[in-house]
């Protein structure tokens, strides 16, 4: 039997040149970094022009990148210190956000008494950019935290708009950005936005690596002591390796980015044709007009009783796929970010996300749909 994966939102096959610049590094660049020795300086050569790599594929100084284990760790470290550093006291965001967020404004809401508000969702699962004005009309220091493409629904959010409304409102503007970074062009010198997260595996990089982008002049407190290293901001020796592998998968994930792009786009109509003939009253979660090149989620016309067994449904038949993220995969219950705006009805049914590489073909797709005939 032929394995098809088809859950790149959850994490991607690393690059070839990754793993071998990680090779390299290994074995040619054991030092620690914060060494002065000759060791200790070869290393901390590979971490800066890792990070003026990374920063030249975003468009933004060196030294406004922080790198950290994951985007989990960054987006806390963001949120977190945010607070205790900049007197925040009100929060914006929304109930499709990854719970990395979610919950850690929860916690700042229990103990910190910060005031949380959620924008309101269209029907389709887009932001309602009107209620984000009126929400952002206060007094209150507030940040507003969005995700820049969902990760179960692969909805898009307008940085440009976003970034405009909360400078107008002398609001800072964090985006989890980690499902678009390396798949869509994203220019930090144009777009005001204060705080960006991504983690590596989701562009063919490692697991265990992540970056956080801090805009110049905004001072931040760490989230945890330890060292100096980071600016001071995240402690720890660096994880060099993970990091030169992060570097090098951005670099051509940047490089082949309007391929990519293009050719994923292709499989993904690809799918919603084959699937709407094969599966006349099948329902997608949000328009796939609207949706990111590489998700695409589906409420399949199948047996409720078949809704909690899905993914191991199409595991059996080949095909690897999700029904929502990876870090709640074990949960039988609806997704939170299908609950917040699909209609009761629909959250009974089985769902399924399905999402692309360039590593991926249209036989892939025929399979797939194969695989849920036979469920």
């Amino acid at each position: 039997m032929k394995r098809v994966y088809l859950d790149n939102a959850s994490t991607t096959p690393l690059y070839q040149e990754v793993i071998v610049e990680m090779t390299k590094v290994l074995t040619e660049n054991y030092g620690n970094p914060s060494s002065s020795h000759l060791v200790g300086r070869e290393a901390k050569n590979v971490l800066e022009l890792s990070r003026k790599s990374i920063a030249k594929a975003i468009n933004c100084n060196a030294q406004e990148i922080i790198f950290t284990s994951c985007a989990t760790e960054a987006n806390n470290l963001i949120l977190q210190s945010a607070v205790k550093s900049l007197g925040i006291k009100r929060i914006i965001t929304s109930k499709i956000e990854h719970h990395a967020v979610l919950h850690t404004v929860e916690i700042l809401n229990l103990e910190k008494d910060i005031t949380i508000d959620y924008v309101k969702l269209n029907p389709d699962g887009t932001i309602n950019y009107g209620d984000l004005e009126q929400l952002l009309d206060t007094d209150l220091k507030t940040l507003v935290s969005l995700m820049y493409v969902n990760n179960e629904i692969g909805t898009v959010l307008n940085l440009e708009k976003v970034a405009k409304l909360c400078k107008n409102a002398n609001a800072f503007f964090h985006t989890d950005a980690v499902q678009g970074i390396g798949k869509s062009n994203i220019d930090l010198n144009e777009l005001p936005i204060d705080f960006l997260v991504a983690s590596a595996h989701k562009f063919h990089g490692p697991k265990g690596v992540g970056f956080a982008f801090i805009r110049k002049n905004i001072i931040l407190q760490p989230l945890f002591f330890g060292g100096e290293q980071e600016k001071g901001i995240r402690a720890g020796t660096e994880s060099l390796h993970n990091i030169a592998g992060m570097a090098k998968a951005l670099e051509i994930s940047v490089l082949n980015l309007e391929a990519n792009k293009n050719y994923i786009l292709e499989l993904k109509n690809y799918l919603v044709e084959q699937i709407q003939v094969a599966f006349p009253e099948i329902i997608f979660a949000s328009n796939p007009n609207l949706t990111q090149h590489n998700i695409l989620n589906i409420i399949l016309p199948l047996d409720e009783s078949k809704s909690g067994m899905i993914v191991f449904l199409m595991d059996m038949n080949g095909v690897s796929i999700s029904r929502g993220s990876a870090c709640q995969s074990g949960s039988s219950k609806p997704s939170h970010v299908l609950e917040a705006f699909v209609e009761k009805e629909h959250l009974k049914k089985p769902n399924i996300r399905v999402s692309f590489s360039q590593f991926n073909t249209k036989e892939d797709i025929d399979l797939l749909i194969e695989a849920i005939k036979k469920i």
